[in-house]
C-alpha cells in the first residue's frame, strides 16, 4: 500500500492535488499543535515526555497539593499554576510519596528542579524569583529522563505568554 506522501505527491502531480495538499499539511500542523488540557508535554536534548495532569489553580487546590496521596501513577502529576510569576517555595507536609519539582517560567521553559523531595519534610524547597508553575512528578523521574534546567513544556497555560512551545 502506497505511503500517505506517495498518495499526496500522485495527486500534485496530476494537478488535481494542490488544494488537498494545503488541507493535508494545515490539518497536520493543527494535530501537532493542539493541547489536551489534561496533559503536559515536555521535551529537552535528553529527548521527550507526556504526562497526564491535575491542574490546581486556585490558592486552596496549591495548598492541598498531593498531601495524603499513598501512590501516583508513573505517567501522572499535578500541575501547580500562578496568576503571575512569582517567588515559590514548597513543602512536604503531609505528603506521601517522594516528588520532583519542576519549576517553570510563564514562557513554558523549566528554570529549576528539585529532585526527590522527601516526604512529611518541612523544609522550604525554594524555586525562584519567576514562577509561573510547578510540575510534580513522582520521585526520580527527572534524573530517569534525563531532563534538566532548559527542558520546554507545552500546555495551554503558558499559550497566553509567548509560549517557547505553543500550542
Amino acid at each position: 500500500m502506497p505511503s500517505l506522501w506517495s498518495r499526496l505527491t500522485q495527486f500534485v502531480t496530476a494537478g488535481a492535488g494542490a488544494v488537498v495538499l494545503s488541507l493535508s499539511l494545515s490539518g497536520a500542523v493543527a494535530a501537532e499543535t493542539a493541547c489536551n488540557p489534561d496533559q503536559i508535554s515536555l521535551r529537552g536534548p535528553w529527548g521527550s515526555a507526556q504526562f497526564s495532569i491535575e491542574i490546581a489553580d486556585t490558592a486552596e487546590e496549591r495548598a492541598q497539593g498531593l498531601m495524603h496521596r499513598a501512590s501516583m501513577p508513573r505517567g501522572a502529576g499535578m500541575l501547580f499554576v500562578y496568576d503571575y510569576p512569582q517567588r515559590t517555595a514548597f513543602w512536604m507536609k503531609n505528603t506521601l510519596i517522594p516528588l520532583d519539582m519542576l519549576f517553570i517560567d510563564k514562557s513554558g521553559v523549566v528554570t529549576h528542579i528539585h529532585e526527590n523531595a522527601i516526604p512529611g519534610d518541612l523544609t522550604p524547597i525554594e524555586g525562584g524569583d519567576k514562577v509561573f508553575a510547578v510540575l510534580e512528578i513522582n520521585g526520580g523521574l527527572a534524573a530517569r529522563y534525563g531532563m534538566t534546567e532548559g527542558t520546554q513544556t507545552r500546555h495551554e497555560i503558558f499559550s497566553k505568554f509567548g509560549a517557547i512551545w505553543a500550542c
